[in-house]
């Protein structure tokens, strides 16, 4: 595989990009350090407004505080009651404040409103903690959903051992996480071998489904805090395939993401969504990327597989 970025878009006043989801003609992303999911073209990544999560007075100096941002960091498209088109967005439940999440249903027709629902994902993420290894903190990092699963990544970074997918049953998970449903769904986990830069582990950070293929990516930190950032070493694109299962983890087909010299790019992506299908086997795809300042920036890549 070869992962190569054709170019590169600033997003301003989109700070810590976190998340992005094509829905049509539109570019979703989110900022795990603000209240708002951001409207762009999907092909010319121009702004075109901006839907309210939530309401907080701590935006003013344009990034909520790390202890009480909720931390949206996990963003992916669902079917919604009557066919409508839907985003779920949820916190990585790192802390308390981070256990909140958001049901967003998309209008049917331009210009007409977003609905916003807020989730408690409380009774979900205690359900996780539980089927996590011993000492390994719960941090989410990205969501994907097919038509019969809703997936959620974990992303353990300093060690490869809490790496691992937790896969529930669509319909099962979306009513426990809208509160239609008292009853928990089944939780099926996957551990993944993820790629290493200078012996550092790579962590899950993004992912997409398209045409029944799992697109994921997956950053490196050198640091051992799931709150704290660390230093940034690169990035990787990675395409998994959910037929596999082991109890032992499982390779995985990565390749690091290039400049257009060659060059191993060092930015950190946060999330992954697939543009068109260019040809058999290759992909134009766009990548969000956190600066871990608050700037943001949008990298269209071409994926060859």
């Amino acid at each position: 595989m070869k992962a190569t970025i054709l170019r590169q878009f600033d997003l301003p006043d989109l700070p810590s990009a976190s998340g992005i989801e094509v829905v049509g003609d539109t570019a979703y992303i989110i900022g795990d350090d603000s209240p708002f999911l951001y409207c762009f073209d999907a092909r010319a990544l121009k702004p075109n407004g901006r839907i309210t999560l939530f309401e907080t007075v701590h935006f003013s100096s344009g990034r909520l505080p790390k202890n009480l941002k909720p931390d949206l960091e996990c963003l992916t498209a669902v079917p919604a009651t009557g066919g409508d088109a839907a985003l779920l967005v949820c916190g990585s439940g790192a802390t308390a404040e981070r256990e909140k999440g958001f049901w967003v249903t998309l209008p049917k027709q331009a210009g007409a409103g977003a609905t916003v629902y807020p989730l408690s994902l409380s009774s979900l993420y205690t359900a996780l903690r539980k089927v996590l290894p011993k000492s390994v903190v719960l941090n989410l990092e990205a969501a994907a959903a097919t038509t019969t699963e809703l997936l959620l990544f974990q992303r353990t970074v300093g060690s490869g051992a809490g790496n691992l997918l937790f896969r529930l049953p669509l319909q099962e998970a979306l009513e426990f996480i809208q509160h239609r449903s008292s009853q928990l769904p089944v939780i099926q986990t996957q551990f993944y071998q993820l790629p290493a830069i200078a012996e550092k582990p790579a962590g899950f950070s993004g992912a997409t489904t398209y045409k029944e293929k799992l697109f994921v990516t997956a950053s490196v930190e050198d640091t051992s805090d799931p709150v704290a950032d660390g230093e940034v070493m690169g990035s990787f694109v990675g395409v998994l395939d959910l037929a596999k299962r082991s109890d032992q983890p499982l390779q995985t087909r990565f390749t690091q993401l290039i400049l257009p010299n060659g060059q191993p790019y060092r930015g950190k992506v946060e999330s992954i969504t697939v543009r068109r299908e260019i040809a058999p086997q290759r992909y134009e795809l766009l990548l969000v990327t956190d600066d871990d300042a608050g700037g943001s920036t949008a990298v269209l890549v071409e994926l060859a597989t």
